[in-house]
């Protein structure tokens, strides 16, 4: 009789421990989604709401009274938002396309290739991702300026045409494929390209939509490096041509709200249609790994 008492109070102790263990997982959840979520939606909502509502209010109303795209239009009019966006997208796509291939090559190099002095190129890399990138900006810009290359978009791309975390990603990549399948392909008289064409690559197409899609926000959201190396306003990116909305229209935030959602916009549809090969090659890269 005791010991079933016993069994029952013990019972209903993990049981209420399971249920507070769910609360509190559920309520952390929630407080992470506001952190991410909110001001997302504090800055979409800015820039629907008019000159008569007040942006400050408390409570927050995110929800405007009376909807209106006026400030999106006077983005357009203070800047020219396509010619930005298309130097943005140019800098953006030439990275990505840069960073698959460089970095697939480089990551296959150090995962499957034996060669003297593989481990201090490794070290050397990793070394690379301590160093902040302010630290190395005007030996860079010097070195784009020596090579003719300053005040034009490829001068933009071109110092992260290649990024040591994806290089580190694609050799992660590399190395989870079964040495026997690399061999195999050696023995049947394949040579080091062919085994990178034909038998490493699909093997690690999931983990390129993830240096892609990194490549391309990188790129996407930069504004310091843009802001140093271009001088010319016709080839501003659009994060660089943002600022101005900064000083022309600092006493209306609901235009400065409105052009950083419509540089936010691409990122948004892309992260839509690319998802599925985001999440796929991370876990990939999990389970392999």
């Amino acid at each position: 009789m005791k010991q079933s008492r016993l069994e029952t109070l013990r019972g209903n102790g993990i049981e209420r421990s399971s249920t507070l263990g769910i609360i509190g997982r559920y309520a952390l959840l929630l407080l992470m989604l506001v952190i991410a979520v909110g001001p997302f939606l504090w800055q979409l909502s800015t820039s629907l709401k008019g000159p008569w509502e007040d942006i400050y209010s408390f409570p927050p109303n995110l929800i405007p009274e009376d909807p209106t795209l006026a400030n999106y239009g006077e983005v357009t009019r203070a800047i020219p938002v396509v010619q930005y966006a298309w130097n943005s997208l140019f800098v953006s796509v030439a990275m990505v396309i840069t960073n698959i291939v460089f970095s697939t090559c480089a990551g296959y190099a150090l995962a499957n290739l034996r060669f003297r002095g593989r481990g201090f190129a490794l070290a050397f890399i990793l070394s690379t991702l301590l160093l902040p990138g302010e630290v190395t900006l005007t030996s860079q810009y010097l070195t784009i300026k020596s090579m003719g290359l300053a005040n034009t978009l490829v001068g933009v791309f071109l110092p992260t045409a290649i990024t040591a975390i994806n290089v580190l990603l694609m050799a992660t990549a590399c190395r989870s494929i079964p040495p026997a399948v690399i061999d195999a392909a050696t023995i049947d008289g394949a040579n080091t390209w062919q085994r990178l064409r034909y038998v490493v690559w699909p093997n690690v197409r999931g983990m390129a939509s993830v240096v892609a899609l990194m490549s391309f926000i990188q790129a996407w959201d930069d504004f310091l490096w843009p802001l140093v190396v271009l001088s010319d306003p016709a080839k501003y990116t659009l994060t660089v041509g943002m600022q101005y909305l900064n000083s022309a229209f600092a006493a209306n935030p609901r235009v400065v709200a409105a052009g950083t959602m419509l540089a936010l916009l691409p990122i948004i549809i892309l992260f839509a249609f690319t998802q599925k090969f985001f999440f796929r090659g991370v876990a990939d890269g999990a389970v392999k790994g």
